[in-house]
């Protein structure tokens, strides 16, 4: 897909984020900013993947699985702009009863949506998971996730670390965002994570770093990690992203974690991104 086409529904993403969430007065909007163009790209651009014949197993294309759940708004948006259901029912978002909760769930049958999410720690090793499945049944699709930088925190991201590497599970894409804020604030103020790259090549990873704001380099990192699997070792991106990108008050702050802005804030967002591909 062409640059401005990826930008096109970037921008209207973030404002379906900004929408959904000022709606009910909850939700995450800052992450869900900070990774529009890494969804945008993944969704519309990278992965082989068919929104019309959804499956839990997804059998012979790629999958995805969104560990750090939190920033549903984005996945959401980004799944009923692909085609997996229809965009009205964005609207239905946070609402008890949705198919859309605050953290993705499974028990409504959500399209696109493969596990429940939101217990920090937890997706690498369902994806793991499913890329061993994937090797066991000669699938030769891949398996991606996304964690948060906060998420690191979490022991079990390094079980599931070492488990990979040391199975050589090398069909698996990993993208950490790195936006250096979860919800108490910065990172290195509350447990810090050192040097990210030098830590995953300890731990036997393929270690990629692109801008997360930059189609150009998501497009040529995605190929570039894609031509590096099979080769026995995991693979992960280290994603540098500004919190709240998109929206000026919002950016680069952890106040926006968890805090939906009020009706003038609202307003003062949307006018900041063009309505491109028409809203809910």
């Amino acid at each position: 897909m062409e640059i401005q086409e990826l930008k096109n529904i970037s921008t209207q993403v973030r404002r379906d984020i900004i929408r959904m969430v000022s709606a009910v007065k909850s939700g995450h909007p800052g992450g869900s900013l900070g990774c529009a163009d890494f969804f945008t790209t993944l969704y519309f651009d990278t992965m082989d993947n068919n929104p019309n014949n959804f499956s839990i197993g997804g059998v012979n294309e790629d999958i995805f699985f969104l560990s750090n759940g939190h920033i549903s708004p984005v996945f959401y948006s980004v799944l009923a702009r692909k085609g997996y259901f229809d965009v009205s029912e964005l609207a239905s978002f946070r609402i008890i009863g949705s198919r859309l909760q605050g953290h993705p769930s499974v028990d409504k049958g959500l399209p696109g949506i493969r596990i429940a999410s939101g217990s920090l720690g937890q997706g690498l090793s369902v994806a793991i998971g499913a890329a061993l499945t994937k090797k066991l049944n000669k699938d030769n699709k891949l398996v991606y996730v996304l964690t948060g930088d906060g998420e690191l925190n979490e022991g079990q991201i390094w079980e599931a670390a070492m488990y990979a590497a040391g199975n050589k599970v090398d069909n698996i894409i990993v993208t950490v965002d790195y936006n250096h804020k979860q919800i108490d604030g910065d990172i290195d103020n509350v447990l810090p994570l050192g040097d990210l790259k030098t830590k995953w090549q300890a731990f036997g990873w393929e270690v990629l770093e692109m801008d997360g704001h930059d189609f150009i380099s998501i497009k040529k990192t995605f190929a570039k990690a894609k031509s590096l699997t099979g080769n026995g070792k995991p693979i992960v991106i280290i994603m540098t992203t500004v919190m709240g990108k998109g929206v000026d008050f919002m950016e680069g702050t952890h106040k926006w974690h968890g805090s939906p802005p009020s009706d003038e804030q609202e307003q003062q967002a949307l006018s900041q991104l063009q309505e491109t591909l028409g809203d809910y």
